[in-house]
């Protein structure tokens, strides 16, 4: 008998009929002698429904007010599902986040998880019930209901799944497992049995919307044996992500090629070369709570240098408004931008051992006429940013360059 922890997402419990074979499936585990904690998301669709009809209120919603709102969705789904299980004859309970006491911090829309009172958990396990938590919220210190961020509910799953030692944390979405690359670019893609924490980190971070990055973060810090499953198939046994000593050991160099369309590229043109340069130039962009991905400064001429660096799109104008801010205090010259870039990535554990990786993946995109804007690497991945109108070939050449195709 074990203990596990299964997450649905949104399309898994997008109807009412969908929600009874969710109960149908943990029915199944239930009979098998496991004790079951399920952490369902809201019914696809019903969390931008919330906020859509927040916004029509206001244009700014206030955050408090915006995580009473959205925390909703999954409250609704939780008590369907419990309704659900209890039709198949299990015993089932139901919580809200604040009524489990998903203790987190009081930054609203996007809290973090500080620790999970397990104790009414392990009694309800004990007296036989499935569990029903709901995920993607919290409550702070002060009662204040909180959310914790678009996916959500993948790191309620896995923090719950640490906080009660699971044997392991199944991630039920609508892919039955983690892909060398996005099927829908390249058919040939495969599914991976086994991936490193490390390197689905990397996926999570570089484009992959399989799992959230702070799931992956999560997992890999507490050893939680995370498997991504597929609500709609019964066979199959996912992609398991574990540690790395736990791959066999002649694996692939590289296991996967993501690629993100949502990339902008802001270059701060005759900016004086001098120390602390950088700083006063990225220092208010991060004081705006914008995050910054590659940065490049190139090579001083005439006491000038040019300062490159990527944002995600979404947040293209608004640092374009913090750079002008500063162009005069600085003396740049001029800013120019660039939304029509993607950055397209090799990860891999097998980097480490395997030289001449970064050569044959130029190699592979100059042949094609793909030019690189900027390159970025670290021990098991190398990024380049690229015209976008070039993202599906550079991914299709780059599968079939690491030998990633469904034929061995």
């Amino acid at each position: 008998m074990a203990l596990i922890v299964q997450k649905f997402g949104g399309t898994s419990v997008a109807t009412t009929e969908r929600i009874k074979n969710v109960a149908r499936r943990v029915a199944r585990w239930k009979a098998q002698g496991h004790d079951i904690i399920v952490v369902p998301s809201a019914m696809s669709g019903e969390t931008n429904r919330l906020i859509g009809l927040a916004r029509e209120i206001s244009a700014e919603p206030d955050p408090r007010e915006l995580d009473v709102i959205a925390s909703t969705g999954e409250q609704v789904t939780i008590g369907l599902l419990a309704m659900a299980m209890q039709e198949q004859g299990l015993p089932a309970k139901s919580y809200t986040g604040a009524q489990v006491r998903v203790n987190t911090d009081s930054t609203f829309t996007k809290a973090r998880i500080l620790s999970i009172d397990d104790e009414r958990i392990r009694a309800d396990l004990a007296a036989g019930f499935v569990v029903v938590v709901a995920g993607f919220q919290g409550a702070d210190a002060d009662g204040n209901i909180t959310t914790l961020g678009r996916g959500g509910s993948d790191t309620s799953a896995v923090a719950l799944a640490a906080a009660l030692n699971a044997d392991e944390c199944q991630i039920y979405t609508d892919v039955d497992g983690v892909y060398t690359t996005d099927p829908r670019v390249v058919p040939e893609a495969r599914k991976l049995d086994t991936i490193t924490f490390e390197e689905m980190l990397e996926m999570a971070s570089l484009g992959s919307k399989v799992l959230q990055i702070r799931s992956v973060e999560f997992a890999g810090k507490y050893k939680v044996k995370l498997r991504v499953l597929s609500s709609f198939e019964d066979e199959g046994e996912g992609t398991l992500i574990t540690v790395e000593e736990e791959k066999p050991m002649e694996q692939p160099i590289i296991s996967g090629i993501a690629f993100s369309r949502d990339e902008a590229k802001l270059t701060v043109l005759g900016v004086p070369d001098r120390p602390g340069i950088a700083y006063q130039i990225l220092g208010p962009v991060a004081d705006a709570n914008i995050d910054i991905d590659m940065i490049i400064q190139n090579v001083g001429h005439d006491g000038t240098t040019d300062f490159s660096f990527t944002v995600n799109r979404a947040d293209y104008n608004k640092t374009l408004g913090v750079l002008e801010t500063v162009k005069g205090h600085i003396g740049a010259r001029e800013i120019v931008g660039d939304k029509h870039i993607c950055k397209v990535s090799a990860v891999g554990v097998g980097m480490r051992s395997h030289p001449g990786v970064a050569s044959s993946m130029f190699r592979a995109l100059a042949e094609e006429g793909i030019n690189l804007k900027m390159i970025s690497t670290s021990e098991i991945k190398i990024s380049v940013i690229i015209d976008e109108k070039y993202l599906e070939l550079a991914v299709r050449t780059l599968h079939k360059t690491f030998g990633l195709d469904q034929a061995d």
